[in-house]
Parts: C-alpha cells; structure tokens; sequence
C-alpha cells in the first residue's frame, strides 16, 4: 500500500514534465531599492538582548502603517529565532525618510516542543479583530530512529492566533489527512489564499522525499490539516533549478486575480531569485513572470547565507508593488516597482 508521503510525492514528480517549461532563466529587475534595516536599527523594548541578525519579514499594510514582522535572532550559539514586530510610515519609508533606531517587539518565540529551535519567516494575515501568523516551528518531533529521547528535529507549519496587541491565543501546526491517515509533512513558504471561518484555500511547499514544489490545498484552520486529496501542484522548478518555493503573502488585484511572489534556487551557484505570479481564488496558475528580483551588490550578495533575496510581505500601496524582503540572512530590504509595470513582465497561462 502506497503511503501518503508517497502518494503526494508521485503527484509532484508527475507534475514535473507537465508543468515545466513555462518560464525562463532570464532576469529582468524591475524593482527599486529603496532602504534597508539591520539589526543594529532595531531597538527591541521587551526583551533585555540585542539581535544579531533581522531578516525574512512578513508585512501587513494598515492604512498609513506598514507592519512589518521579522525573524530575530539573539544568538550565534542556538540560533533560536523568534518573530518581532515593528511599524513604519508608509509615505516615510518611500520617501527615504526612516528615522531609526526603530522601536521593536518581540511578539512570538518558542514555547512548544516542535518549535523548540525557532519561530522563522512570519506571514500574517487580517481576520477581523484577529491576526493569523503562518510561520515555520523548527524543533523536535518523535522520531523512529534514535536520538535525543527518541526525538528528530524538524520543520513545521505552524499557525500562531494573536490578537491585535499581539497576545498569543493559540498556536499549532498543520497536519496532512487522507482517510484516516495523518502525515506530519516537512512544510514552510505557506500563504493564506483565501480564508472563511475556519476554511481556507492554502498554498504550501511541503518537502516529500526529497521533492519541492508549490502547492494549493484547501485547510481546516480548527483542526489545523490540509486535505491530501484536495491538495495539487501549482508551480514546479525547471531543470535549472533544484526547488521552488511561494515566497510572499497574496495582494488581491480583482475578484479572481492574486498576486504572489515565488522563489527559485538555482542548481548553479544556489541563489535565491524572485519572481512574480497571479492565481485565481481556487489557487490555479494564471500567468507568471520570470525572475524579477536578485542579489546585487555586497549589501545583498553577503551574508550568513550569501547569495538571498527571499520574502516575506508583498504589498499594494497606490500604483506601487513594495516588496519587503529577507537580504541573504542577516538584512531587510525595501524594494519598489510599479504596479504596471511589473504585471508587463507576466506571461498569461490562462484567462
């Protein structure tokens, strides 16, 4: 009998010659560098410890803030990250008017044993007077072979309830169910489509055996699992690459047209190069860009993982498309496009 790691890791690798084929290597940059924040700009006021490194936001606009969540890490010897919190004028920020040191928080860190090394790589998500914050758990889960107290160390999805002053509610991770079989999935580079109550259109990465590509699946955020038999691939790497991931949340361009930024790392020299696609609300591919964004420069080119531009906050402020992104580990970056001209760079694949 087929297992279910298995069974969704045949669907992936099916996938592969079908939906190749549909980009190219080519890189066109069409964003602006607009500022950068290190972790020396932060001034962390709940928390008695300086960070090392401040990298991989996520971000949310509210009206003339820009929220932004990134990953901290006080430490070189556990590298245990947590996720802060900080806020900037939008019109600011643009403006190349940062005034800093930036006042910061510490909102969520570990507390359960599966995220026992680290909370990594926020994307939030508004619902209603509740903020729902998908992030990686990195720590340790029973294993079947031996190790520390029958335990392996792996990643999860995890998904964090808080309120808007930022109390933690509740946190879990996700599960992958089919009839009666339940498979704890190496998964991060998550995002919320779509959510409705306890439902929700999912995009995921989960790693089966080896193989990484990008996923759509419907989700119960009550019990926390995906539907294995509702899950398919949406995006897989070309042979240039080695995997692809969804590297942002979703900016919603109409009633039926989703905004998303994805990453490829390049087999070559594994770089982290970023592009763009649109989905309709049910997660299918409607057009994508090739890469759109890349490292350039020792700021972004060096770091304690040389080579990244990553996510995670996408954001649609007036004619402008404002990526906050993760700059090789160690960084943020603020980059700037217009709106138009980036969805000029997408190829239409249906619709």
């Amino acid at each position: 009998m087929v297992g279910l790691e298995e069974k969704l890791r045949n669907r992936a690798v099916n996938a592969l010659p079908r939906m190749r084929g549909i980009r190219s290597p080519e890189t066109r940059e069409v964003f602006e560098r607009i500022s950068y924040v290190f972790s020396h700009d932060l001034k962390v006021v709940n928390y008695p410890r300086r960070p090392c490194v401040a990298f991989n936001p996520g971000a949310l606009l509210m009206g003339s803030e820009l929220w932004v969540f990134p990953r901290l890490v006080f430490d070189y010897y556990g590298y245990t990250s947590s996720i802060g919190f900080f806020k900037l004028d939008v019109e600011n920020l643009l403006n190349g008017k940062l005034e800093k040191p930036i006042e910061t928080r510490v909102v969520l860190w570990p507390k359960k044993l599966w995220e026992l090394k680290g909370c990594e790589d926020a994307r939030p998500w508004i619902e209603g007077e509740r903020l729902l914050l998908l992030y990686t758990g990195f720590g340790f889960m029973p294993g079947e072979m031996p190790g520390e107290r029958g335990l392996k160390l792996m990643w999860v999805q995890g998904l964090a309830r808080l309120d808007l002053n930022f109390n933690v509610l509740s946190k879990g991770f996700f599960k992958i169910v089919d009839e009666g079989k339940e498979l704890v999935a190496r998964m991060k580079d998550s995002a919320f489509l779509k959510v409705s109550g306890n439902e929700a259109v999912m995009l995921c990465r989960p790693s089966l055996g080896g193989v990484e590509v990008c996923w759509c699946g419907t989700a119960d955020l009550g019990e926390l699992t995906l539907h294995a038999n509702a899950m398919k691939p949406v995006l897989v790497h070309e042979e240039w690459e080695f995997k692809v991931g969804w590297s942002t949340n979703v900016v919603k361009l109409s009633s039926n047209e989703y905004l998303i930024g994805w990453h490829g790392v390049l087999a070559q020299d594994y770089s982290y190069k970023e592009g763009l696609a649109i989905l309709s609300e049910e997660g299918e591919l409607l057009a994508i860009s090739n890469y759109l964004l890349s490292p350039h420069g020792i700021v972004e080119e060096y770091g304690d993982r040389p080579l990244v531009i990553f996510g995670n906050g996408l954001i649609k402020y007036r004619d402008s498309l404002i990526w906050v992104g993760g700059v090789s580990d160690y960084g943020i970056g603020f980059f700037k496009a217009d709106l138009e001209k980036v969805l000029k760079n997408l190829k239409w694949i249906k619709g």
